[in-house]
């Protein structure tokens, strides 16, 4: 079993930066995926960016590539979502999700991931 918990979510003006965490309990931490995904009001909840166990490979949806970076430290378990040039229309509440996912297709799935923080909101003014 694994517990998720998100912070760093907050109010920034657009062009602005922000750093989410998701800390985790659980030995089995290091050994799984981890993506972030978010949902704005109405909407779906659509995938950002996800790393794998080890860290080696990443991966970002387009409209957060270049802007946004994500990076794990396994030896605090925790993930971390660098998020910088924010827009307006990256307002949403941010999730911390985690899974043991191997194929590169189910990165981008929230279906695929078995435990997910409680969310973090993230509001860019414009």
């Amino acid at each position: 079993q694994v517990q998720l918990v998100e912070s760093g979510g907050g109010l920034v003006q657009a062009g602005g930066s922000l750093r989410l965490s998701c800390a985790a309990n659980g030995r089995t931490f290091s050994y799984i995926a981890v993506g972030w995904f978010r949902q704005a009001p109405g909407k779906e909840r659509e995938f950002a960016a996800a790393i794998s166990a080890s860290g080696g490979a990443t991966y970002y949806a387009d409209s957060v590539r270049g802007r946004f970076t994500i990076s794990r430290n396994n030896a605090q378990n925790t993930v971390y979502l660098q998020m910088g040039s924010l827009k307006p229309e990256d307002t949403a509440v941010y999730y911390c999700a985690a899974g043991p996912v191997l194929d590169v297709r189910d990165y981008y799935t929230p279906g695929k991931y078995n435990y997910w923080g409680q969310g973090t909101q993230v509001t860019v003014s414009s």
